[in-house]
């Protein structure tokens, strides 16, 4: 593995969602992650096409098995970090909760991904992403006036505010550990990270800039100069002219300058909405996109995610890659010196299984596939 993490052990328990991603983006930057997985896989599992589960080997256990818990406290052993995704308890009724994983290595970080936290009153309940982003505010932010909250996929809440608060959650444990040699647990809940990521929205309403109606504001299509217009070929152009200057090159290259009511007169925002809609149905997202090229005024085509690795801008950059026959974001962020590479593909639940067990340094590999602890896939 390349990349600014490399060196960095982790052990991930396999789990769905923003477990698997953020442990997906620690292997994109350079640690090795070894992926523990139950016999014959579950869950969402999309085999060799399941992307976040690219840049691992993985190994399967049976912690059902009396042998199998042992399998992962000997991992943890040597490991820098462990992630789990389980409910509160789980880990420790199968033996490998934070405290044993602790004794055995003082200086693990041990992370866990829950939606609800390891405490308060749904703890112990399920969910998923869109009842963790709706207790927090930030659904019923996102959405047209007078019309229902609209689900941003599961971006908001399970990425967002899961997995990449749990990344950068490890990597501050981690770096507190390398000075005072002590571990620590990281409990990051979806409900506080998509809270955490809202204090725009909090800030605003606190001065009074932000009402409780949702597409009243600046940026939930609130604004007509930030929001999608339908174009003559019924696709779609994205605006976001907040700046004075901007929305002055906006409608000047829509031509409408000379027309359109002062840009931040609420009362007459219903007029320049419609005087935008109206200019931009006249012409083709393609047409569109060639007049605001290169241009400052904040316009962008609508593309779909099939569309999108074609796009002149993220093809330069290699923003979406091919490898083997799969489309997928390349490892982001970049770095200068230490380049962040795509490690291995995605591939099925114990497919290492031996190989990767003998590099972490069992000796009684053959053994343990024997007794069924570990399975070979």
């Amino acid at each position: 593995m390349t990349g600014p993490l490399q060196g960095l052990k982790v052990v991930e328990i396999a789990g769905i969602g923003p477990g698997p991603f953020a442990a997906m983006l620690l292997a994109d930057l350079g640690a090795e992650v070894l992926r523990v997985d139950r016999p014959g896989g579950g869950g969402l599992s999309l085999g060799d096409r399941d992307v976040l589960n690219r840049g691992r080997r993985s190994v399967a256990v049976d912690l059902k098995h009396p042998g199998g818990a042992g399998v992962v406290l000997r991992l943890a052993e040597q490991a820098d970090v462990l992630i789990e995704g389980y409910r509160p308890g789980v880990a420790e009724r199968l033996g490998i909760g934070p405290d044993v994983c602790l004794e055995r290595n003082p200086r693990l970080v041990y992370g866990r991904m829950t939606g609800w936290g390891q405490d308060g009153p749904l703890a112990p309940t399920a969910g998923h992403d869109i009842a963790y982003i709706a207790v927090t505010g930030t659904l019923h932010a996102i959405g047209r006036a007078g019309g229902p909250p609209q689900v941003p996929l599961n971006l908001v809440g399970d990425f967002g505010g899961g997995s990449m608060y749990l990344v950068v959650g490890i990597l501050a444990a981690v770096w507190e550990a390398a000075r005072s040699g002590r571990g620590q647990v990281v409990d990051a809940a979806i409900v506080d990270g998509t809270a955490h990521l809202s204090a725009i929205m909090h800030g605003f309403s606190s001065l009074g800039l932000w009402r409780d109606q949702r597409g009243t504001n600046l940026l939930d299509t609130g604004a007509p100069y930030y929001d999608v217009y339908e174009t003559a070929d019924g696709e779609y152009m994205a605006v976001g002219a907040i700046e004075p200057q901007f929305f002055a090159e906006l409608v000047e290259r829509l031509g409408i300058a000379h027309l359109v009511p002062e840009q931040n007169d609420r009362e007459r925002w219903p007029q320049l909405r419609e005087m935008l809609a109206d200019v931009f149905r006249t012409r083709s997202r393609e047409e569109w996109t060639k007049v605001f090229e290169g241009g400052d005024a904040c316009v962008a085509p609508v593309l779909s995610a099939k569309e999108a690795p074609r796009h002149p801008h993220l093809a330069a950059r290699g923003t979406l890659v091919e490898r083997d026959g799969l489309t997928q974001p390349a490892p982001a962020p970049r770095f200068s010196r230490t380049e962040a590479e795509l490690g291995l593909p995605p591939c099925a639940p114990g497919a290492h299984t031996r190989e990767a067990l003998a590099a972490w340094g069992f000796e009684d590999v053959e053994a343990l596939v024997g007794s069924g602890a570990v399975v070979q896939a």
